[in-house]
């Protein structure tokens, strides 16, 4: 409570401050994602009780991972390492930091390497996310944050066993269901979890595009938070 007393009150209300990863650093969510955080947080409630019980099981996960005190591996995947699994990667990251759950390092890959689509990215930044093009070219890299004192996650498509991301003791979570058909195994995951999500490219191009990029933005951060709600903490 010291800390928050440092702070005047009008910045109380558009900033937060949280546990990083290195429990001697604090970071702090920048305002727009933090309102965000407090809207998504009102429909855990919203979430099925078949749907909970898929997210339990990476909960779970986390929870042994953090009582053991290893490091928790999560990569998400979809296909083409574009959309879904990105936000799962950076929302994960960012739930880590509010709930204070340390050792997280959140990962995405693809069976195909295409490129972290643009309209993902515009529905990142309308989020909440700070975005820049680190890189150029077909494929080019991205540095995102989501509050100060964290460290920006490098952002590009990339197959899921790419040397960039864990070859082992990770859970693996299929954000799509053809990912899933064609991944039956993951080699090297500790475990495997299927909470596919509709693919919002169905809707480039239509009226409808940037309401389906922020419903499933939406949607995945809302279950994303619900599961690190889960995991309790040793205080």
């Amino acid at each position: 409570m010291k800390l928050f007393s440092l702070l005047p009150l009008w910045l109380l209300t558009t900033t937060a401050i949280f546990l990083s990863n290195d429990p001697d650093k604090k970071v702090v969510l920048n305002g727009s994602i933090t309102t965000y955080i407090n809207g998504i947080k009102q429909d855990f409630s919203k979430i099925p009780q078949d749907r909970k019980t898929e997210l339990d099981k990476i909960a779970e996960f986390v929870q042994l991972k953090v009582n053991t005190q290893e490091t928790v591996q999560l990569i998400y995947i979809c296909t083409h390492n574009s959309r879904r699994s990105h936000f799962g990667q950076l929302w994960a990251a960012t739930a880590a930091a509010y709930y204070g759950v340390p050792g997280v390092k959140s990962f995405s890959g693809g069976t195909e390497v295409s490129a972290f689509n643009e309209r993902a990215i515009a529905a990142c930044k309308r989020a909440g996310f700070d975005i820049s093009e680190a890189s150029e070219g077909p494929n080019p890299m991205y540095a995102i944050t989501y509050a100060s004192g964290a460290e920006p996650i490098k952002a590009f498509s990339k197959k899921y066993d790419d040397a960039s991301n864990p070859q082992s003791n990770f859970l693996a979570i299929m954000t799509c269901s053809q990912a899933d058909k064609a991944c039956p195994i993951v080699k090297g995951a500790a475990l495997r979890v299927a909470t596919s999500y509709d693919d919002p490219k169905a809707f480039d191009g239509t009226p409808q595009e940037t309401a389906k990029y922020d419903e499933r933005c939406k949607q995945i951060a809302t279950e994303t938070f619900y599961v690190f709600s889960k995991v309790k903490m040793n205080l």
